[in-house]
């Protein structure tokens, strides 16, 4: 009998920046890094569309998604919750 463990699905949480396709919406992530030789901190943001099945999202609002099976080409991240609106 073999038991296989759940893989946990990276969550992740982020400002809606755009919310013009139907049923996605873009997402900006921001993070502080720091320089290995420097040690400066850095702030680095990437952008993420995010498959918003009922349309919830508006701009401005802070929401958590995880990452799911490939939606599109470049969409394979899933809506979960509001965090901030």
């Amino acid at each position: 009998m073999e038991t296989r463990e759940k893989s946990r699905k990276r969550v992740l949480q982020g400002t809606v920046v755009s919310d013009k396709m139907s049923k996605t919406v873009v997402v900006r992530v921001n993070r502080m890094k720091m320089h290995s030789k420097y040690k400066k901190q850095y702030r680095q943001s990437k952008n993420y569309k995010v498959h918003d099945e009922k349309g919830e999202c508006q701009v401005g609002d802070v929401i958590r998604f995880e990452e799911c099976r490939p939606l599109s080409r470049d969409k394979c991240w899933r809506f979960i919750a509001k965090v901030k609106v």
